[in-house]
């Protein structure tokens, strides 16, 4: 159901910080000339003290509101609350500042001012090209012309040719960008939807849908933007068809374009931390260890000497992803305890969602979580997260984790010895991977298992557990077999069970044998 009005504006508000909330009412009651905007400023007052929009409470709040006054106050409210935090923003929003100077010229023309009219209209076309603005510059450019055409205030002949060739370039600018940027999105709505390639044709069908969108392109020609876009695309490709190296290599020059120009940092924060985000989830699939450490200090120190003044969007991205990674590594190392200690703050966190993140990333966090206490040995509290995405079923999200996150309830009710409750889920999640196409060798091996596990005996299971290990060895690196390993590492558990040990005693001497290994090689 859509957000009612009074909802939207209780929204605005509760996001208000303190400083927001103070320049809010300083510029309200600098522009309050008639006793209607007081009642507005007070309108705010009692929403912000209440965190709610109730009528009832208003009018004894605030006698002097009549109950028909509230719809035009309210909607005065919100407008004037967001002029607000358009002027206090308006110098450190790149956009904003641009925008305002090319305001500032439409004033200046309908004056009939036309030269400081065309003066400011350079200095903001400068702005927009130091920052890459190309669709801003382009109305610019176009607005440009229009004086020029009406007003003959300089050499026309020379200033039209440029006018012309400045037009022209910019329009092929923003034509790669969209169509690059098009093609990003797509890509990475595939992947929302479905995760990894699961068989050869869904590898084939995304590869020709690439190979027929993608523009020609020289990359050493493209601006900043057309890079980052055409880095995007690839990302997103090499997710999908599982070829991590050729990944890594665009992630890398995703972020290395952002350190090449660190001023675009300042004005695109939630780009360089998504890509940050994904050359680290890169290295974690490609278990990369040392340089996963390298990207995760850089992430996790990006400002912390408060060079940035980060809004909610930016916030939320970067305590998000270091969550995410932070995780990932305790995975990695099999420190499951330290994680599950670690991430307890985060959980509270996350049932709450002050950060109002979307529901994908809710998925991915609440599964992260669920591994590292299934991890922990947990099992309960693994249940209970992994029961948060599938008693939310989203047909067009993520069919890849849904499906893996039904298969990990499964063994963790198996681990706490609930045979009845395993052999009546076996059936619906069966059906679940049939009917999402997420069923692979590994998935069907396991149920297979696990339907079998109540008439084993008890000296057979162990040896139930071996035969199991064997056939998944035999499987896992087959091409579309492998992205079973990025979800649920199911043969360190196999492990444990068959030497009845903790299952990230398991991981962390893998671990240590892996880092013991590459130390004697350098």
């Amino acid at each position: 159901m859509p957000k009612q009005q009074n909802d939207l504006l209780v929204d605005l508000i509760s996001r208000l910080t303190k400083a927001e909330k103070r320049y809010f009412k300083l510029y309200a009651r600098r522009n309050a000339t008639t006793g209607a905007d007081a009642l507005f400023i007070q309108l705010f007052e009692v929403i912000s003290r209440k965190g709610s929009f109730d009528e009832s409470v208003i009018l004894q709040s605030v006698p002097d509101i009549k109950r028909t006054q509230i719809p035009n106050l309210r909607s005065k409210l919100y407008r004037e609350v967001l002029a607000s935090l358009r002027l206090q923003y308006s110098s450190q929003i790149v956009e904003l500042a641009t925008r305002e100077i090319l305001d500032f010229a439409q004033i200046l023309y309908r004056k009939g001012l036309y030269r400081q009219c065309l003066s400011a209209l350079d200095k903001a076309k400068t702005k927009a090209d130091e920052y890459g603005l190309h669709i801003l510059q382009l109305e610019i450019v176009a607005f440009e012309k229009h004086v020029e055409q009406q007003h003959i205030t300089r050499s026309i002949d020379t200033k039209a040719e440029e006018l012309s060739r400045e037009s022209d370039e910019l329009v092929g600018k923003v034509s790669m960008e969209a169509a690059l940027s098009n093609l990003s999105l797509q890509l990475y709505g595939h992947y929302l939807r479905m995760g990894h390639a699961r068989n050869k044709n869904e590898e084939e069908q995304i590869k020709s849908f690439f190979l027929g969108n993608v523009p020609e392109y020289d990359e050493d020609k493209l601006s900043f933007f057309e890079k980052l876009y055409l880095y995007q695309t690839f990302v997103w490709l090499y997710q999908i068809t599982q070829e991590f190296a050729k990944q890594y290599r665009y992630a890398q020059k995703w972020v290395d374009l952002f350190h090449d120009e660190p001023a675009f940092i300042y004005s695109n924060i939630p780009l360089y931390i998504k890509g940050l985000h994904n050359l680290l989830n890169t290295l974690y699939l490609t278990l990369q260890i040392d340089k996963f450490r390298v990207a995760l200090h850089e992430l996790e120190c990006f400002n912390t000497d408060g060079n940035f003044a980060l809004n909610d969007n930016e916030e939320s991205l970067h305590i998000l992803f270091m969550i995410v990674h932070r995780l990932n590594l305790h995975m990695l190392e099999g420190t499951f305890d330290a994680g599950v200690s670690w991430a307890a703050p985060f959980e509270e966190i996350l049932k709450t969602n002050k950060y109002n993140w979307d529901i994908h990333r809710v998925m991915v966090l609440n599964y992260k979580l669920a591994c590292i206490h299934f991890g922990a040995g947990n099992n309960e509290k693994s249940i209970e997260l992994l029961n948060s995405i599938t008693n939310q079923f989203n047909p067009n999200l993520r069919e890849d984790i849904q499906g893996f996150a039904r298969i990990l309830s499964l063994i963790a009710h198996f681990e706490l010895g609930n045979d009845v409750l395993v052999s009546y889920q076996i059936k619906s999640v069966y059906r679940f991977l049939l009917k999402m196409k997420e069923m692979n060798a590994t998935h069907s091996e396991i149920l297979k298992f696990l339907r079998r596990t109540p008439s084993m005996l008890p000296g057979e299971v162990r040896d139930e557990f071996i035969e199991l290990k064997e056939t998944l060895l035999q499987i896992r690196d087959k091409q579309f077999e492998r992205r079973s390993g990025f979800y649920l590492d199911i043969i360190s558990w196999l492990e444990s069970k068959i030497e009845n040990r903790p299952v990230q005693d398991i991981i962390r001497e893998k671990f240590l044998a892996t880092s013991q290994a590459g130390e004697s090689l350098t």
